[in-house]
C-alpha cells in the first residue's frame, strides 16, 4: 500500500471505532447484536464493546450496525455515501477469520474503499449507501480469503443484484416521505448481504457478471484512477452526528454566530443558501425521532444555535422534543443556489444569513469541516473519538482504546483485538451517563 493510503485507512478505522463505540447501547444496536448471535450463531470473532461472539458474519453485521446508527461515521463524496461502516467491520471479522496480518487488514481495506468508491460512483442513479457498499464488502473478504477472480466475479455479480434496494429511501422524493427509522441506508445489511454472496460464490453460485456493462445503471469513468489517488485518502470524516447535507450550514451558522457574537435567544430567523440534495432530506421541524433530526437541516441548526454542537457529537433523545428548537426550527428558510448545485457532489457548499437583533449576518461560502481537501489531523480525530465516545467509555477506557490503536498504527495489532473482545460496555444506560465523563469538546 501507498503510504498515504495507509495512514488515511489508521485514521479511517480509529474514526470508525470511535463511531461504533457510541452507538453500541442504541437500541436498534442491541436488536442487531441480538439477532447476529441468534440467527448467525455462536463464534470466535467479537461483537466490540460486548461480551459477545458470534460468526464472522455476525460479527461485522452487528458491528456495522453500531458504526453506522448514530450518521457520525466517515463517507466520500464520490460515492455520496458512507463506505467505511460496512468495510472496516468486514475487514476486521474476516481478518480474524482467516488470521491475516495488519498489513493484509490495511490492504483489504483500501481495496474495499476502491471498488466500493468506483461503483458508487460509475452508477447512474442515486441509491443510499446500503445498494451499493455489498460490492465493497466482496471485495474486502475476498482480498482477505485470497478469493480467486472467476469466483469474485459472480460474488460482486451476486452481491450487486441481491443489495438493499432502498427503493423508497434513495428516492429523491416520495409522497409521503419515508419517516425516520433505523433502516435508514441500509448498511449493516448490505454487509450481511455482500458476505452471503462471497460464500454463495464460493460455493458454485452464480450471478449476472454483466451488470456492471449495463448502460442503464452504470457509466464508468474511462480513467478508474481518477487521478491517482487512491479513494480512502478522499474520504471524509464528520464532526456533528445527522447527514452531511446538514454540516455546511451548520459551520456556517456557527462561524456567524462567533464572528458577531449572536446567542441562540436574540436569532428571529435563519435563511439557508444550499444545493438541490441538501433540499431533499426530510428536513422535519418537528422530528419524531434522532434519525428525523439527523436529517433536518433547521432542527439541527436550532438545536446548535439554542445548545451548543455538543448536542451533535453524539446526538442523544436529550435533543428530540425541544419547543425552543422547534420555534427555532419554523424560523428557517431553506433556498436552492444553482452556484452549489453546480459543483455538488464534488463540494457541499452552503451559505447561511441569520437575522437578529434587527440586523442581518451573512455567512461566507462554506464547505463542512473534515473534507478530504482539508483533512482532520490524527489528533483532530483523536479528540472527535474522546468526544463522541464520553457518554458510553471512561476517560480511562477511551485513552486505554486510542493507546492500542496507536500501538496497530505502529504494528502491532494485539492490544487493539484484546480491547475490542475484552471491553464490554453493553451496561451503560442513560443514568450512568451523568457519571461518566463528559469530556471537552474541542
Amino acid at each position: 500500500m501507498p503510504e498515504a493510503a495507509r495512514q488515511a485507512a489508521f485514521k479511517c478505522i480509529m474514526d470508525l471505532l470511535g463511531a461504533a463505540l457510541a452507538g453500541v447501547n442504541e437500541k436498534a444496536v442491541v436488536a442487531t447484536r441480538r439477532m447476529a448471535v441468534s440467527m448467525m450463531g455462536q463464534g470466535s470473532v467479537p461483537v466490540w464493546f460486548s461480551d459477545a461472539k458470534t460468526t464472522p458474519a455476525g460479527a461485522a453485521w452487528a458491528n456495522s450496525a453500531a458504526a453506522s446508527i448514530l450518521d457520525i461515521d466517515d463517507g466520500n463524496r464520490l460515492a455520496r455515501g458512507h463506505p467505511g461502516a460496512a468495510i472496516i467491520p468486514t475487514a476486521f471479522a474476516i481478518g480474524q477469520e482467516t488470521g491475516a496480518s495488519l498489513e493484509r487488514i490495511i490492504a483489504a481495506i483500501v481495496i474495499g474503499y476502491e471498488v466500493g468508491v468506483t461503483i458508487a460512483a460509475a452508477r447512474l442513479v442515486y441509491g443510499n449507501t446500503g445498494t451499493w457498499s455489498s460490492y465493497a464488502v466482496v471485495a474486502t473478504a475476498a482480498a482477505l480469503r485470497g478469493t480467486g477472480a472467476d469466483v469474485v466475479e459472480h460474488a460482486l455479480a451476486i452481491a450487486g443484484e441481491s443489495a438493499p434496494n432502498q427503493l423508497f429511501a434513495s428516492a429523491a422524493s416520495q409522497v409521503p416521505p419515508p419517516e425516520g427509522s433505523d433502516v435508514k441506508e441500509g448498511i449493516p445489511w448490505s454487509v450481511v448481504t455482500g458476505l452471503m454472496a462471497l460464500g454463495l460464490a464460493e460455493g458454485g453460485h452464480t450471478g449476472p457478471r454483466n451488470i456492471l456493462d449495463s448502460v442503464n445503471h452504470y457509466r464508468f469513468a474511462e480513467d478508474l484512477n481518477f487521478g491517482g489517488e487512491l479513494h480512502i485518502c478522499r474520504t471524509y470524516l464528520k464532526l456533528y452526528a445527522c447527514c452531511r447535507h446538514v454540516h455546511a450550514p451548520l459551520d456556517a451558522l456557527l462561524a456567524t454566530m462567533g464572528a458577531h457574537g449572536i446567542k441562540g435567544a436574540d436569532i428571529d430567523a435563519i435563511e439557508v443558501d444550499a444545493y438541490a440534495g441538501a433540499l431533499r432530506i426530510s428536513n422535519k421541524v418537528d422530528p419524531e425521532n434522532l434519525t428525523d433530526i439527523q436529517y433536518s437541516i433547521p432542527y439541527c441548526l436550532g438545536l446548535v444555535a439554542l445548545a451548543g454542537r455538543e448536542m451533535l457529537l453524539p446526538l442523544t433523545v436529550e435533543a428530540l422534543g425541544r419547543d425552543d428548537v422547534r420555534k427555532l426550527a419554523a424560523k428557517v428558510t431553506l433556498r436552492q443556489c444553482e452556484e452549489f448545485n453546480a459543483s455538488f457532489p464534488a463540494q457541499t457548499l452552503a451559505k447561511v444569513a441569520i437575522i437578529a437583533n434587527g440586523q442581518r449576518f451573512v455567512s461566507g461560502v462554506t464547505a463542512p469541516k473534515g473534507e478530504a481537501s482539508d483533512p482532520l489531523t490524527w489528533q483532530e480525530t483523536r479528540a472527535k473519538f474522546k468526544d463522541v465516545s464520553r457518554w458510553v467509555a471512561t476517560e480511562v477506557t477511551s485513552d486505554a482504546l486510542l493507546d492500542a490503536i496507536e500501538k496497530m498504527r505502529d504494528g502491532s495489532m494485539d492490544e487493539l483485538t484484546s480491547q475490542l473482545s475484552g471491553l464490554d460496555l453493553t451496561s451503560v444506560n442513560d443514568a450512568g451517563r451523568a457519571a461518566g465523563s463528559k469530556g471537552v469538546l474541542r
